[in-house]
């Protein structure tokens, strides 16, 4: 869980799910502070030079790491590092997911832009704790329903608000990047950030534009698209997905 401060400034990124908030810009988000030192891996930052992932749709292992302290990433297997995927995301750890290995090295998911966005990182050990996540949450977008899978069974169904046309979902596959308790909860307890952000705003209240998972007090809204990206769920639907462990994938489908 985030701290308090962090928190806060992290919700205020995805305050433009709830509706009021979401504004264009001509930036993806606030500039690294480290000048002249590879861009760390993050929902705030726009990575170059690495490749997109190639199977957007395709089935996600479920394999999930964690760097152990900052790790240098890559656009090929042991190439020169373009960025650095940090220990922490959002004052909570860092976890990722696998979608490709070779011998002591892993291809994972990024949580940058732009959507889809993946890099090389260390596999060893040492470098990286290793686990596997057995949700899967897979959101279908016509359909305005959300399912959550654990080990291949559904344990969950739920009907649910979607991006609107000109803010649309984005599709693909993505995954849990933090669990955020706003200080102030003004739509929702708790906001579950993903990978992913919206193609068609460049902030959400002056944030990255970071989707998320979160509640909704106007129930009427489930079952239509009227968010700006983010997926607005029914309350037993966030306690369940707020169970799942960070790094979970995540599936959106058109």
């Amino acid at each position: 869980m985030a701290t308090t401060a962090v928190a806060a400034a992290a919700a205020t990124a995805v305050a433009g799910c709830g509706g009021k908030e979401g504004t264009t810009a001509a930036s993806g988000g606030p500039a690294d502070p480290a000048a002249g030192k590879l861009p760390q891996a993050t929902t705030f930052t726009t990575l170059k030079g690495l490749p997109l992932d190639q199977d957007p749709f395709g089935k996600n292992g479920g394999t999930v790491v964690r760097p152990k302290a900052p790790l240098p990433v890559s656009a090929q297997a042991g190439g020169p590092a373009v960025a650095t995927l940090p220990e922490k995301q959002l004052g909570g750890p860092t976890w990722v997911p696998v979608v490709e290995t070779r011998a002591g090295w892993n291809r994972v998911l990024l949580p940058s832009r732009p959507n889809r966005v993946t890099g090389w990182i260390p596999g060893t050990p040492d470098k990286v704790e290793t686990a596997r996540s057995p949700h899967v949450i897979k959101v279908d977008v016509s359909d305005r329903r959300l399912t959550l899978l654990e080990s291949g069974r559904e344990v969950g169904a739920w009907t649910v608000a979607v991006g609107g046309a000109k803010t649309p979902t984005p599709t693909g596959r993505t995954f849990l990047l933090a669990s955020l308790a706003p200080t102030k909860p003004s739509f929702s307890p708790l906001i579950l950030p993903v990978g992913a952000h919206s193609e068609t705003l460049d902030t959400f209240g002056g944030g990255p534009g970071t989707v998320a998972f979160h509640g909704w007090k106007n129930k009427a809204d489930f079952g239509k698209a009227v968010s700006h990206g983010c997926v607005r769920v029914p309350a037993e639907a966030l306690t369940r997905l707020s169970k799942a462990p960070l790094g979970t994938p995540v599936e959106i489908v058109d």
